[in-house]
């Protein structure tokens, strides 16, 4: 008899998690409190945008392999999905996290497995989830089997990667880690490493903390170019033509519930040795404030020169995901500096300040910003807003554009890292 799975969180982590399972045979019951998502998933339909999910879900639910709750139910297997959101002193807020482990107690059994995705602080699944499951009276890592495997899939390319990538289990012994390991491997095609859930976790967590320190490092860079009139994106291009080199690309800071958010999870930890870690987070956190004070020095500080035009809100491209963005970290900047704020993102639905024709956003700006690099972006008539334009002022943040075709069209070209003075 094929197991019964429970996924507690219908995000961007647990939708395509259920209906992958789903396609693979499984009777998925995902549970979510956002009415929304519930309603949308049993009509076959889904409210987020990536990449062939639509389609899967709609096959699962046509098939009855995939219904949404809002309840968890009887089930052989429960993964939890939730967000683990970081509060203002920087420190892991577990709410969601022990919302969900409680709420499964009174359909544990003997044989149940139980398995925490979200990205969480070293010592969660061990010291926080099995001391919760314990209320039910089963003795866990022999009758409740308890692990930790979280997911390492880039958005745009979820189920791709779901299926396909590595993947690591962290047991709080070893026969819960085989039966996670088991579990995953009836659709996952890349290798499963097993290991305690305490390694597990730090790995999740190291994978993202990784990038912030060598973003952080490119952002650090271009801040010193503009200080010293030298272009950051030539310095990198040529520093990578080293065998052993190869520094990121600088930006308007780091977005996403991962990036963004992970490494703090190591310094909560140890706040007296993640020193690295915690100076790169605030390098990546200070970009917004780097990029507000160059737009300051573009409009001249000027009453009259209030209007600005943002191209695309969300933290990485061809996306709809807004979560820590950047991006829109310097819209409530610019918002709370007096200046006129449209914003221009055809991925994005419910955002403040957005303006749903690129014409009426652009239309009489003195800046128009280019914050996310949308493929579509590439087709848009840059001519064509420069005329509705009330002043040339082009600001790229990510060098997605081709200077000389800007300058060509008549634009005043301003690229983060380039030699700006402020």
């Amino acid at each position: 008899m094929t197991a019964k799975i429970c996924i507690i969180g219908l995000g961007y982590i647990g939708l395509p998690t259920a209906a992958v399972f789903a396609d693979n045979g499984y009777k998925v019951i995902g549970v979510d409190i956002n009415k929304e998502i519930v309603d949308n998933l049993n009509k076959g339909k889904i409210i987020i945008t990536e990449p062939h999910l639509d389609k899967l879900v709609r096959r699962v639910v046509d098939k009855k392999n995939l219904i949404g709750v809002s309840k968890p139910c009887e089930a052989d297997v429960f993964i939890i999905c939730v967000p683990t959101p970081i509060g203002e002193n920087k420190k892991a807020d577990l709410k969601y996290v022990i919302d969900a482990t409680s709420c499964i107690l009174p359909y544990l059994k003997k044989g149940s497995v139980v398995i925490l995705e979200s990205t969480s602080p070293v010592g969660t699944t061990k010291n926080i989830i099995k001391n919760i499951l314990k209320k039910s009276n089963l003795d866990i890592g022999k009758d409740v089997y308890l692990g930790y495997s979280p997911e390492r899939v880039l958005p745009g390319k979820i189920i791709e990667e779901l299926i396909n990538n590595h993947r690591v289990v962290g047991g709080i012994n070893e026969v819960s880690a085989i039966k996670i390991k088991q579990l995953y491997e009836t659709f996952v095609k890349g290798e499963i490493y097993m290991t305690d859930t305490d390694t597990a976790e730090l790995v999740k967590l190291i994978e993202n903390t990784f990038r912030d320190i060598n973003i952080a490092f490119a952002n650090e860079l271009a801040q010193i170019c503009d200080s010293l009139e030298i272009n950051v994106w030539d310095v990198i291009k040529y520093a990578n033509k080293h065998p052993r080199v190869n520094i990121l690309n600088p930006g308007p800071g780091v977005g996403g519930h991962c990036l963004a958010v992970d490494p703090w999870f190591i310094v909560e930890s140890r706040p007296d040795l993640a020193n690295l870690i915690k100076l790169s987070r605030n390098i990546n956190d200070y970009m917004p404030q780097y990029m507000f004070k160059l737009v300051k020095s573009l409009l001249k500080d000027d009453e009259d020169n209030k209007k600005i035009t943002i191209l695309g809100a969300t933290y990485k491209p061809d996306i709809d995901d807004v979560r820590e963005s950047p991006i829109t970290k310097l819209i409530n900047l610019l918002k709370e500096n007096d200046y006129e704020v449209c914003v221009y993102d055809p991925y994005v639905n419910n955002l403040e300040n957005k303006v749903k024709n690129l014409n009426v956003a652009v239309k009489n700006s003195n800046l128009l910003i280019l914050g996310v690099g949308h493929s579509i972006f590439k087709n848009i008539d840059f001519k064509e807003l420069l005329n509705l334009m009330n002043s040339n002022i082009l600001l790229d943040t990510i060098n997605f554009l081709n200077k000389e075709d800007m300058i060509n069209i008549g634009f005043k070209y301003v690229l983060l890292g380039d030699k700006n003075e402020f």
